[in-house]
């Protein structure tokens, strides 16, 4: 009976020993300030067709998707204390992937618009930029309203695109011929397309433009008119991600205050 009664008390320091061990074993990492338990970051997965440079594209050295929505959500994340990891994808399943929950925001040059917003719930705007049209050097197309009659290679279901659609209502109401517009699936096909004769002239973002133009030096392309219209890029989300949407505008809010927001700006861009 006594070997029985020994047990008990010998099992007890076992167990005592082992949670002291494994206190031990959590260290500081495991609390806070407070010696409170730390909440784990919460992590999202971003989304972006990586062909839209500067904005997003993937890079030659590592693979891996870069450009300034990239590196924007990444110091967003770091303010606002997530953590993120950016994945490409088509331009055309970015929605879909938020929809689908495959993926938590879209971060890629995508403008705020109504008809979008009616699925997707938008950022404070990030990013002011707008439409514009590039032709080959010597082309006759020299204003805006020459490209009436004329064939345009824009990225599909983008803001590109609807401006051409646009402006093909308005050369028709004018009385004049509309517009051929040729559609593609890629921000970097409508250049080819210029490049190989299917096109009179490219409708798309002006930075992109102005970026496809920095990157091919040699090529005669020029952009003979400013933007015609002005549109502002935001982080689309799910609407009923209420706790998501206040992580980014803060996190967006916080960058803009400290000069992160300008240190990226000029990397990508120049003077601001």
């Amino acid at each position: 009976m006594k070997k029985h009664f020994l047990i008990v008390p010998l099992m007890l320091i076992m167990m005592v020993a082992l949670m002291a061990g494994c206190t031990q074993e959590a260290g500081p990492e495991a609390t806070d300030g407070n010696g409170e338990p730390k909440t784990p970051a919460m992590k999202l997965i971003a989304v972006g067709e990586c062909t839209f440079a500067p904005f997003e594209y993937i890079d030659e050295t590592t693979g891996q998707p870069a450009g300034f929505d990239v590196d924007l959500i990444h110091a967003i994340a770091e303010a606002a204390g997530f953590e993120v990891e950016y994945r490409n994808m088509d331009w055309n399943s970015l929605i879909a992937a938020l929809q689908t929950g495959e993926a938590d925001l879209v971060v890629s040059g995508m403008t705020i618009t109504d008809e979008r917003a009616l699925e997707v719930k938008f950022s404070d705007p990030y990013f002011e930029s707008g439409q514009a049209w590039c032709v080959e050097e010597g082309s006759p197309i020299k204003a805006l309203d020459d490209l009436a009659g004329k064939t345009v290679a824009v990225q599909i279901n983008t803001t590109a695109d609807y401006a051409a659609q646009k402006l093909d209502e308005k050369f028709k109401e004018e009385g004049k011929p509309g517009l051929n517009i040729k559609r593609l699936e890629q921000a970097a096909d409508v250049f080819n397309e210029l490049k190989v004769g299917g096109a009179d002239a490219v409708i798309s973002d002006l930075p992109v433009i102005q970026e496809y133009l920095k990157n091919h030096p040699d090529s005669n392309i020029i952009i003979p008119e400013p933007a015609f219209t002005v549109e502002y890029y935001g982080i689309a989300m799910r609407k009923q991600d209420k706790e998501i949407h206040e992580l980014i505008n803060k996190g967006l809010a916080t960058i803009k205050a400290s000069g992160k927001y300008d240190e990226l700006y000029e990397k990508y861009f120049g003077t601001k």
